[in-house]
């Protein structure tokens, strides 16, 4: 890791923060969150989608997650990519 990289959450524990906070996670977000539970960075891929891509999903079915726990994992997930 370089200098200008930066140290970030894995996915997985992210995934799991997201099931504590939003206990009934919208249908259309389930499988992007499923797949970040089985992801530890975000340039890692899911079969054939990259990990930008599942949170990318993640983040446009999420909008009905709000909240103080929501808006600060969205902020992080957005850093990410």
């Amino acid at each position: 890791m370089t200098a200008t990289e930066t140290q970030h959450r894995p996915l997985y524990r992210i995934a799991e923060e997201i099931h504590s906070d939003w206990k009934s996670i919208n249908y259309a977000a389930q499988p992007y969150w499923e797949a970040m539970l089985t992801l530890d960075q975000i340039a890692e891929n899911y079969d054939f989608d990259t990990g930008k891509s599942i949170v990318r999903y993640f983040l446009s079915n999420a909008q009905t997650w709000r909240g103080e726990t929501a808006r600060r994992v969205k902020k992080e997930l957005n850093a990410m990519l």
